[in-house]
């Protein structure tokens, strides 16, 4: 009995299946995943590159970019190397221990970004609506201190997902159905009661989304009041555009987020294949599209990016 309980709780591998219903079509939907992942790495690398060396860039917000940009390579890379090796190596086996591992950063990238985003919303707030306060608000030690707290609050809403499943005993079915480990679709395989692993994977996303939205959205209302009362029409159009990119990125991560939380659970019509593959492209596609989306509408980006690949022209 003690053999038994020993291989129940220490189940050595999973097998991921993939997406399910397209198994004969991996090899050609790779492509575009690897095309996608292949832009991230590059977007974001040039991203942190740029903050990085050049001194012009050194402010809070751009400090704030570069953490974004951060956790989207840790998403990305946390699951679409994988997916690859799934789709064109037929590398399906996962340890138990790479399993919580992935399972750990992938839901840590997910609230640190959402944590990021607040951060960038708090910080436009104080330029646009606080000027005259923003650098003694915000001083290098501030800003350390956010990405610490932001850092900190990720961690330790996640860790406990990690002892919830070691906990569980996996006597049943060790296939996964999905491209990556997740916490409810990993707990699902246990042949225990999973009631607390539900209810926290469904609660504290939630309660982290809404409360993250709410306090952007509470931002964002008085930014855009200060804005309408600036007197000069130029400022106002520089201060929407500024605040356009953040938009756009903030609707781009929540939307699927949102959409992916409560498909879990409550999306039981909603087919697995279409499930899966929203849920690839949740982790693929915002890593790629952020960099873009700030390449094209902060002009300080934009600028850096052109000099860096037309430095001749530029001159």
């Amino acid at each position: 009995m003690a053999t038994l309980n020993l291989t129940s709780f220490n189940p050595g591998s999973f097998i991921l299946v993939g997406i399910p219903g397209l198994e004969q079509f991996h090899i050609w939907v790779g492509i575009p995943f690897f095309t996608i992942y292949l832009l991230a790495l590059a977007g974001n690398g040039t991203l942190l590159y740029l903050i990085t060396v050049d001194h012009s860039l050194h402010e809070p917000m751009f400090f704030f970019l570069s953490m974004l940009a951060s956790a989207d390579l840790v998403l990305c890379t946390t699951c679409v190397p994988k997916t690859l090796g799934i789709f064109w190596l037929k590398a399906q086996k996962i340890t138990f221990p790479g399993c919580l591992t992935q399972l750990f950063f992938l839901h840590f990238s997910f609230f640190l970004d959402s944590a990021i985003l607040l951060g960038m919303a708090f910080d436009r707030y104080m330029a646009i609506c606080c000027p005259l306060r923003y650098t003694s608000v915000l001083t290098p030690r501030t800003i350390v201190k956010i990405m610490v707290g932001i850092v900190g609050r990720s961690f330790g809403v996640i860790l406990p997902v990690v002892f919830l499943v070691k906990r569980l005993p996996f006597c049943k079915s060790r296939i996964i159905p999905h491209t990556y480990c997740e916490h409810i679709g990993v707990a699902r395989l246990a042949c225990a009661d999973i009631s607390i692993n539900i209810w926290y994977g469904f609660a504290v996303p939630v309660m982290t989304i809404i409360s993250d939205l709410v306090l952007i959205g509470i931002s964002y209302a008085l930014i855009l009041h200060a804005v309408f009362h600036l007197p000069s029409r130029d400022a106002r159009q520089k201060a929407l555009s500024t605040c356009g990119s953040h938009v756009c990125v903030i609707l781009i991560f929540y939307t699927p987020a949102i959409f992916s939380v409560l498909t879990h659970r409550f999306g039981h019509n909603i087919s697995r294949t279409f499930h899966i593959i929203f849920a690839n492209l949740y982790v693929a596609i915002p890593p790629a599209l952020n960099p873009i989306i700030y390449g094209v509408k902060t002009k300080q980006i934009r600028d850096k990016v052109i000099l860096l690949l037309f430095p001749k022209g530029m001159k």
